[in-house]
């Protein structure tokens, strides 16, 4: 597939690291030092040029592309990008915009400005941040197979009832599978007597019952009905999380310091409480008894703002910090330091279109694409299909697990006597470097 991609900025960089090796990829940016970098790093061609103008595109041969993804961090340029690629050739068109007034236009007019598909980067990180909020103890959820299938990712803190155990002995749940630990920089794929260690990262893959249940053992002291959410900072992200919480029968508090903002956000968010005040104000902190929240999410806007609302949020006894992190070296940072969960925008925004390239039903990124969890429906001439897993195994690559089966309504929890069938969903989880392949092999 002959893919370009505009804007070579962290979104369009990682997109183009996922792409590289199985298909050809042209990058554009105005910025030379990118350009140049992306040349040395990536097997990419990398043009500087501006993405909406034609005749840049008319020098990557836009008329042989297969696919055009916009991803700047300009909501206008993105969309001006696919529409002029729209008007020279007919690929395959993604945007990626921050503002959800543009995908509300594009999703009520029947998809315009030259836009095939568009990825709304503060509405996912919203969902994302909703789903960790919901599941105790996890840094990451995503959802598969229409909601009957969960991945989830959990840090296993010092302490954990599971930490010294064996996969066996923490295997109790009937639909869990153990798909893999990140231990390091190692990505392993479990077996029975693989030993679990405090600070490994665990995924795990399966029906919402047992993965909360799976939540509640290894972090038992975590509640699972979290009703009281404080959202620090009136951003984008933040207005969506509330309406997100809303509309799931939560009533959030929000903090926010700007006086029209606040306002404004008061009468737009109806079954949100809006306080005006700084959120470092310690005083006003134990006023509003901020200390006996069930979470704090903080939306402000910078790294550093939420850092240290996070920070003082554990101070005071919040039972869950979850950040938002727009630098993704960051990530790892935060949650060493004691942020219970962080949040990258750009990497909720990459995985969503990654999931095109793919040719998959759905995508999620593990530790910053170390690894990858993909939905696949199962079609005939499958080699799973209509074949024992143990067998049709053998034909994949070793770093491939399968984790769970959604067949009708119904979850599957896979064992090496179980046949596959034509319309299944399946769920796997594998290292990236074998993921691309594995999407075309099945």
């Amino acid at each position: 597939m002959r893919v370009i991609i505009t804007g070579a900025g962290q979104v369009g960089s990682s997109i183009a690291a996922s792409l590289a090796d199985d298909h050809e990829v042209i990058v554009i940016d105005t910025d030379g030092e990118r350009v140049e970098a992306l040349t040395y790093s990536l097997d990419v061609l990398a043009i500087k040029g501006d993405g909406t103008s034609l005749s840049t595109l008319r020098e990557t041969d836009i008329e042989t592309a297969d696919l055009f993804i916009a991803s700047t961090d300009d909501d206008e340029t993105n969309v001006v990008a696919c529409a002029t690629a729209t008007a020279e050739s007919n690929p395959f068109t993604i945007a990626r915009v921050k503002q959800t007034n543009y995908l509300e236009t594009w999703n009520q007019t029947g998809g315009t400005f030259g836009v095939d598909f568009m990825v709304c980067t503060n509405l996912l990180t919203a969902e994302t941040i909703v789903r960790v909020i919901g599941l105790p103890a996890s840094q990451n959820v995503d959802v598969f197979a229409d909601g009957q299938i969960l991945m989830a990712e959990f840090r296993v803190p010092k302490g954990s009832p599971v930490a010294g155990q064996t996969v066996a002995e923490v295997d109790r749940f009937v639909e869990l599978t153990f798909a893999g630990i990140l231990r390091g920089e190692s990505v392993i794929i479990p077996e029975g007597e693989t030993v679990i260690k405090a600070g490994d990262e665990l995924v795990v893959i399966g029906n919402p019952e047992s993965t909360h249940a799976f939540a509640g053992t290894i972090a038992p002291d975590h509640t699972d009905d979290r009703q009281d959410i404080v959202i620090v900072g009136g951003s984008q992200i933040g207005v969506e999380t509330a309406r997100l919480l809303e509309d799931r029968g939560r009533h959030p508090r929000l903090i926010e310091y700007d006086h029209d903002r606040a306002r404004e956000l008061a009468e737009e968010l109806v079954g949100t409480t809006v306080m005006e005040s700084d959120a470092t104000d310690r005083e006003f902190l134990d006023r509003e008894h901020v200390g006996d929240a069930d979470a704090v999410v903080a939306t402000l806007g910078s790294d550093e703002k939420n850092l240290l609302a996070s920070l003082l949020a554990e101070r005071i006894g919040v039972d869950r910090t979850i950040a938002v992190v727009e630098t993704t070296e960051y990530t790892d940072l935060f949650e060493a330091v004691g942020v219970g969960a962080a949040v990258n925008p750009r990497d909720v925004t990459a995985e969503e279109t990654i999931r095109f390239t793919h040719g998959t039903e759905k995508v999620a990124l593990i530790e910053h694409g170390c690894a990858e969890v993909l939905e696949i429906e199962v079609n005939a001439d499958s080699i799973l299909e209509n074949r024992p897993i143990s067998e049709s195994m053998a034909d994949l690559p070793p770093q491939v697990v399968v984790g769970a089966i959604a067949r009708n309504s119904s979850v599957i929890t896979p064992r090496g006597d179980t046949v596959i069938e034509t319309g299944d969903h399946v769920v796997l989880f594998a290292e990236t470097a074998a993921a691309d392949n594995i999407a075309k092999i099945i």
